[in-house]
């Protein structure tokens, strides 16, 4: 088995990861939302157009 983030060979302890900092890099990837699942529901796609609408920047 190989390490999903450098593709080293995994060691028992950190499985399925090869070491702490491969661990450590996956675990800050879902805490800072960089894996998420997109959403079918209506209602969120909504909000986020809402969301996008709020950033743009306004014209003077």
């Amino acid at each position: 088995m190989t390490c999903p983030i450098c593709g080293e060979e995994t060691l028992h302890a950190f499985r399925p990861f090869c070491s702490k900092r491969c661990a450590d890099l996956d675990l800050s990837q879902w805490l800072s939302g960089g894996y998420a699942l997109p959403s079918e529901d209506q209602e969120d796609l909504e909000i986020a157009l809402e969301d996008a609408e709020k950033r743009k920047p306004t014209e003077h």
